[in-house]
């Protein structure tokens, strides 16, 4: 594969490459093989998706390429009731097509080069201005046709591109250690929040400004080790990635426009049952709590929030945010050769929910709460060096309710809820 080739591939995968809440904002699994197993990767060397799983696996994954595209389906919703304010809305913008690609080249026997562009995560809403609030006063005195009690669309769009370069080297015929540098890219953009105008420290920067861009340089560190012929072991870490600010949403977002990604590692395990059985499980822990303009409660804010130049009112350094709490999540996936060209593959993935009763109110811009995540997976060898994987994932509908935001000043309960479907495919081939 020339490294033209190779680039073309790079920049299509980054001019359309996003993915919406599953983990918290975190993608459920990176490449169609861990997919297709709930997202269990740290263990497996199966593709080149390594940068995004365990950058040690690269090296025992050989010479490949992987490409490919998922369909991505979330489907949110929010409500208001026994208050003075009520509404049932669903967000629009139900489908999403997210690429991934992977490229690995062995350099001898002990190292490898290649690398991974994927979508880390991110979050979209998109709730149209609707006659059932139309009348709604929201306790503050104006008329209201968003179900935050703004004017026009409502709406947030997160998107987060990782390309990720990746270095392998076998410490020995069983153990090697990979790291990956990971330049990110993000956009973002809200609309429809004039209520809080209020709880600004700059109201021209809290809504309605378009798209803004970050970026920002991080790192993910692997180790990969065979412990016996049948287990294999994995590890991988990388610290908070600081990036560059939302200066268009300054009186947004918490510190003035800042969201980094958060601190996350992985642990895997994978276990060779029997000649044709695999099962992978890993345990991945997110660090929401440390990013302020994620982890912020919304609630704990208020009143302080009210009173001009409080380092609670948005855009300060302790603005309200969506209260999001640490996620922990559980994967396990099973893997059945069925003979030469067909491989089968199933999973669960079991995630903490960030939201807690109570903060829902400013997260109907971000209902991230599916916990239960189930997959099914299949690679066909098309010829003896090419194949194709399909992976398919539903996570099931999960809500949070709580008081309304007393902000509002309109009392009732409100509730946020959201489930997922996926499918895609990729293309292997084997050089």
């Amino acid at each position: 594969m020339k490294m033209k080739k190779i680039a073309v591939l790079v920049a299509i995968a980054a001019a359309s490459g996003s993915a919406f809440a599953t983990n918290g904002y975190f993608s459920h699994g990176y490449g169609m093989k861990a997919k297709g197993m709930a997202g269990a990767a740290t263990a497996t060397a199966s593709d080149a998706m390594g940068g995004a799983n365990n950058p040690a696996s690269m090296v025992f994954a050989g010479d490949r390429l992987d490409v490919g595209i998922d369909w991505f389906s979330p489907k949110r919703g929010a409500s208001r009731s026994g208050g003075g304010a009520s509404f049932d809305e669903a967000s629009s913008s139900n489908n999403f097509l997210v690429p991934e690609f992977g490229y690995n080249m062995m350099l001898g026997e002990k190292m490898s080069l290649g690398i991974t562009v994927y979508g880390n995560g991110g979050m979209n809403t998109d709730y149209a201005s609707g006659t059932s609030v139309a009348a709604n006063q929201c306790g503050l005195g104006a008329p209201a046709s968003n179900p935050l009690c703004g004017a026009g669309k409502l709406g947030v769009n997160l998107e987060q591109l990782i390309v990720a370069p990746t270095f392998a080297y076998k410490i020995n015929a069983s153990n090697a250690i990979g790291v990956s540098p990971l330049f990110v890219y993000q956009r973002f953009s809200e609309n429809g929040l004039q209520a809080f105008a209020g709880l600004s420290s700059d109201a021209t920067k809290l809504f309605n400004q378009g798209h803004d861009s970050s970026t920002g340089w991080g790192i993910r560190l692997g180790w990969q080790g065979k412990v016996t012929d049948s287990v294999t072991l994995g590890a991988a870490y990388s610290p908070e990635i600081n990036m560059s600010k939302f200066s268009r949403y300054a009186g947004l977002l918490a510190e003035q426009g800042d969201f980094d990604i958060p601190a996350n590692w992985n642990l895997g395990v994978a276990f060779k049952a029997t000649p044709a059985v695999t099962i992978a499980l890993d345990y991945q822990h997110i660090q929401y709590s440390k990013v302020k303009s994620v982890a912020n409660s919304a609630v704990a804010s208020f009143p302080a929030a009210t009173v001009a130049g409080s380092p609670f009112q948005l855009g300060n350094s302790e603005g309200l945010g969506f209260g999001w709490s640490n996620v922990d999540v559980v994967k396990l996936g099973v893997e059945y050769k069925y003979n030469d060209k067909l491989t089968l593959r199933a999973g669960f993935n079991k995630g903490s929910n960030p939201v807690k009763s109570g903060e829902q109110t400013f997260n109907i811009l971000a209902p991230g709460v599916v916990t239960d995540h189930y997959t099914l997976g299949m690679t066909y060898g098309v010829t003896k060096d090419s194949e194709l994987t399909v992976a398919y994932m539903h996570a099931k509908e999960n809500s949070v309710s709580g008081a309304t935001n007393p902000y509002f000043g309109v009392g009732g309960t409100e509730t946020i809820k959201m489930y997922q479907n996926s499918l895609g495919i990729a293309y292997g081939m084997k050089f």
